[in-house]
């Protein structure tokens, strides 16, 4: 099998190259100019090849939720945002909290046969804080790393036995970080917005004193941590802190807390209901900050679809979580690197390098001998988001309308095309 990308702008980790790139078997085989080619050519004129996204934070549903979204359609998803592989949280039905749900995740994945799709195990056993899950039997099925995405593990001293438990796998505990007694209930940033809409509030403090405890531990114990879509400032103070003292932490953002502010809350649309909460300006201008200088390091699309019947309801009563993985790039490359905030070569390295390395992935780089995982993107192009177009099942956005810059047009996943962009 073979595929020759001419003309293209490859972004690499040291800057951007005009070059041809030629795939042999799964692998690129040679960079270089006035490449040829007796297989399939793509013309990548005025486009740019990155190395493919990985989005090291989805929610796919399945098994239990597959009104919500299945594999195959969080897959289709995925391969049109640009993504060639994606870690899939555990908070399914039954939850992914031994090496049999694992197992069929995987299998599941390589049936429908678009991209690489990794499952997170759960920290605990139904991911109900209490008793820990089989890390090393989960981590032998297929498992890169352990969480309890969606909720926190309240209990320290089982969270200290997960942190060592997965330390001596050799793989990460993913924190979602959230004081769920101090929430008490909250459904938005507690400030000025919840005041004047009367929903209920979730302070920072929620996050931040989760943040600070987790990375306590880690620091205490020796050993790496990860935080889950960080939102606040403050939080943003806490990692970069403790990075500064040699702290293995790593940290990631999604693009509603660099795009968004609170103010969406005041037209009381349940897509903008997301936890943690989209909070303030503040907060905003903190996490580009914190993604500018290396203190957030990846960038995860946190992709929770649902069902119209879960958010068509009251704001109090509807489910927390977008749909993310179709405008994850765009959202970025508009808000970050055409707003003149980083480079192109930076996006890729939160969006692909720093993933790959965080969970010890193959990939995340454009270099002969590597994988052939790519993603050839029209940076020029100009598009509305409609989420009634998503091929997720879940429609529920709060950005649509919105117009962005940046169109996946190939998505190449070991060399062979698993996505190109038709247009209207």
């Amino acid at each position: 099998m073979k595929l020759l990308i001419k003309n293209a702008t490859l972004v690499l980790k040291d800057g951007e190259r005009k070059a041809d790139l030629l795939i042999e078997n799964g692998r690129i085989s040679k960079i270089g100019s006035g490449l040829n080619c007796e297989g399939k050519v793509i013309d990548a004129t005025g486009k740019h090849v990155l190395a493919g996204l990985i989005d090291m934070h989805v929610h796919l549903r399945e098994p239990g939720f597959e009104g919500k979204e299945d594999i195959e359609s969080g897959s289709k998803a995925a391969v049109a945002g640009g993504f060639t592989q994606i870690c899939c949280m555990p908070n399914t039905n039954p939850v992914c909290d031994n090496a049999v749900v694992v197992s069929y995740i995987k299998n599941r994945a390589q049936q429908v046969g678009l991209l690489k799709v990794h499952p997170i195990g759960s920290i605990t056993k139904g991911e109900e804080g209490a008793a820990l899950s089989e890390t090393g039997k989960m981590k032998e099925a297929g498992a890169v790393a352990i969480s309890d995405d969606g909720k926190s593990v309240m209990d320290s001293n089982i969270m200290r036995l997960a942190m060592e438990y997965a330390s001596g796998f050799g793989i990460k505990c993913l924190c979602h970080c959230e004081d769920i007694n101090l929430v008490d209930g909250g459904v938005v940033n507690e400030g000025y917005n919840s005041t004047l809409t009367g929903l209920k509030g979730s302070l920072r403090a929620a996050e931040d004193i989760m943040i600070a405890r987790d990375i306590c531990l880690a620091e205490s114990l020796g050993v790496p941590i990860h935080i889950c879509h960080v939102s606040t400032y403050s939080g943003v103070e806490i990692i970069r802190s403790a990075k500064s003292r040699g702290v293995e932490v790593t940290a990631e953002t999604c693009p509603h807390y660099f795009a968004l502010t609170d103010d969406i809350i005041t037209t009381f649309d349940t897509n903008t209901k997301v936890n943690p909460p989209v909070r303030e300006e503040r907060d905003r201008l903190a996490i580009i900050e914190g993604l500018k200088d290396g203190t957030l390091d990846c960038i995860v699309t946190d992709h929770a679809p649902h069902s119209a019947k879960d958010k068509a309801v009251e704001y109090n009563l509807a489910a927390f979580g977008m749909s993310g993985l179709e405008t994850s790039f765009a959202l970025s490359y508009t808000y970050l690197v055409k707003s003149g905030k980083i480079p192109l070569v930076k996006l890729s390295k939160l969006m692909s390098a720093n993933p790959a390395q965080i969970l010890d992935l193959d990939g995340g780089e454009i270099k002969e001998g590597a994988v052939a995982d790519l993603t050839v993107v029209d940076l020029n192009k100009k598009w509305t988001v409609n989420g009634e177009k998503f091929l997720s099942k879940g429609k529920n956005t709060p950005f649509n309308g919105y117009e962005v810059y940046g169109s996946v047009e190939y998505t190449i996943v070991d060399g062979a095309v698993k996505y190109k962009n038709k247009g209207e």
